[in-house]
């Protein structure tokens, strides 16, 4: 019965020492640093915490230096591995962690020493690759917008065919492109003033209700493409407030000079 206990003793004590070797030695009195660090082996922590545990990142985060034992157990829990809770000085822990974009998990392990009156003060991680997982990714940063033109000038010869109030397939891409840049500034726009302009060749009789077909055909493209109708205004001037003057001549070269006349203006406020 006698060597019973004396085996047991012994085997006691053997353990107590192998366990006294996994942890660090010699830490400062202020918690800062250590004579050496040592790190408990993962296939000796306790079952209730075999494989470690995948930490709230927010909490793990928020353990800095100053914090006391209850508060870093209430945020991340005891240590995982048996070193003791009140009366030492370093805690151990094992996390999971995983990877960006993939389900593939790490293990890390954390360790803090405590200063004399048991209050945190530094803190380890092997590998040390492993304090990357706190780092908070920094937000995409906003795509700056252009500012909007309060006047976009679309040509009517790029948006419809000579004398016709139908937009051309190409027109039509015209608007929808603008479309996208006024809805990219509709929380600012307050109104959008469409008005349609001819040249000063044809009748006012002719040319007006021309330019009002063809500034309402902007303006239904753009209510198509998801601009509010309700911020449009649509109108029609016929041959006034002439860009560019022009002497006549022959009409192809007349058409041709007065073509920065017949145009589609958009005002935003």
């Amino acid at each position: 019965m006698r060597a019973s206990l004396k085996g047991f003793a012994v085997a006691s004590l053997t353990l107590a020492l192998a366990a006294c070797g996994s942890y660090s030695r010699d830490v400062a009195k202020d918690g800062r640093s250590a004579g050496q660090l040592e790190w408990p082996a993962p296939r000796n922590m306790p079952s209730l915490h075999k494989g470690g545990t995948f930490p709230n990142l927010d909490n793990l985060r928020l353990i800095k230096a100053g914090v006391d034992k209850h508060q870093i157990s209430e945020l991340i829990g005891f240590p995982h591995f048996d070193e003791g809770v009140w009366g030492v000085r370093e805690w151990n822990y094992l996390f999971n962690f995983r990877k960006a974009g993939s389900d593939d998990v790490v293990q890390c392990q954390y360790k803090i020493l405590f200063d004399q009156d048991k209050l945190a003060r530094s803190f380890y991680w092997m590998p040390a690759s492993c304090a990357a997982f706190l780092d908070v990714a920094k937000p995409a940063a906003a795509a700056v917008a252009e500012d909007m033109p309060q006047r976009i000038t679309l040509a009517a010869d790029a948006l419809f065919a000579f004398d016709k109030s139908e937009l051309t397939t190409e027109g039509k891409q015209a608007v929808t492109d603008l479309g996208a840049k006024l809805r990219a500034h509709m929380a600012q726009i307050q109104g959008i003033r469409v008005t349609g302009y001819t040249d000063r060749l044809g009748s006012h009789a002719y040319n007006q209700p021309l330019s009002e077909r063809r500034a309402r055909a902007v303006m239904d493209a753009l209510v198509t493409d998801g601009v509010p109708r309700t911020k449009i205004l649509a109108e029609g001037l016929g041959e006034r407030d002439p860009v560019k003057d022009c002497p006549n001549g022959a009409r192809e070269e007349l058409v041709a000079c007065l073509a920065p006349n017949r145009r589609v203006e958009v005002r935003v406020d």
